[in-house]
């Protein structure tokens, strides 16, 4: 059988390190490749780091057919099902598939809900003011869902959704590489992208003091809750405190409002 690679499949998941490449081309030459290759009547769905080994190499391999896929969705919806289910995985790679198979199902779901439609009108339309029936939600329909599903917390999700919606492609791979948490990256992206990239270069310690300051900043801008009658004054190394942070998150909203004006500028230049 001739296997076809198809590069949507084959990027869909995150690739190796090198260091994890390495380990697994080693035990391949050692114990030879132990599990089947899944495929998808002739495309290869699982096992494509295997079989680039076995083919580099001629190590012989098996493969097996999973019949039960009816569509390229339904071949996403395993993928993501069988790499949720190892321990290999990252938190943030957990996250970014439980949220892709969200997507997927609320494609699904919809599709359901106007095939239904369409039927209902064909056989017998609703009476004015009547709602046609539609079908009931499928799963992973809330943040909670998608938290189980990927074995974290609510609050990390939505962490998530927001590197992805608005962090720079720099900040996606540290935090993809473990370099910064998540709940940081989180944090740094919601700076402009220029100093989103300037945070990276500088290394793990320049992203952790830029999420410091974002913090700070955020903390100054909250409004101060009113003293009471009876409240103790403010020591003096207190009323310091709130200084050096009221400072701070001074600092920080020049140091963005400078960097969104060289991107102006930038912008301006190019277009000239």
């Amino acid at each position: 059988m001739q296997i076809k690679i198809n590069d949507t499949l084959r990027a869909y998941i995150d690739p190796l390190t090198e260091a994890e490449y390495t380990a697994l081309e080693r035990s391949i030459l050692v114990e030879g490749c132990r599990d089947a290759l899944v495929l998808w009547q002739d495309v290869l769905v699982d096992g494509h780091n295997r079989y680039q080994i076995c083919q580099q190499h001629g190590v012989p391999f098996k493969v097996t057919e999973n019949t039960s896929f009816k569509s390229l969705d339904d071949v996403k919806l395993w993928m993501i099902d069988n790499h949720l289910g190892r321990r290999s995985v990252s938190d943030f790679q957990r996250g970014v598939l439980a949220l892709r198979k969200k997507d997927i199902m609320a494609a699904k779901s919809a599709e359901l809900a106007a095939l239904a439609l369409a039927e209902d009108a064909a056989v017998a339309p609703p009476e004015d003011g009547e709602a046609a029936a539609r079908p009931a939600a499928m799963p992973l329909s809330s943040r909670e869902d998608i938290a189980r599903a990927a074995r974290l917390s609510s609050n990390t999700i939505s962490q998530i959704e927001k590197i992805q919606k608005t962090a720079a492609p720099e900040l996606v791979e540290a935090v993809r590489s473990g370099t910064i948490s998540i709940n940081a990256a989180a944090t740094v992206a919601s700076l402009p992208e220029a100093e989103q990239v300037a945070a990276v270069a500088g290394g793990k310690k320049q992203m952790q003091q830029a999420a410091k300051e974002v913090r700070e900043l955020r903390a100054a801008a909250r409004t101060p809750r009113e003293p009471k009658e009876g409240d103790e004054p403010l020591s003096e190394v207190d009323q310091l405190r709130a200084e050096i942070a009221t400072l701070k998150a001074r600092n920080a909203a020049l140091k963005a409002e400078n960097a969104a004006l060289h991107e102006r500028i930038s912008a301006l230049v190019d277009a000239s």
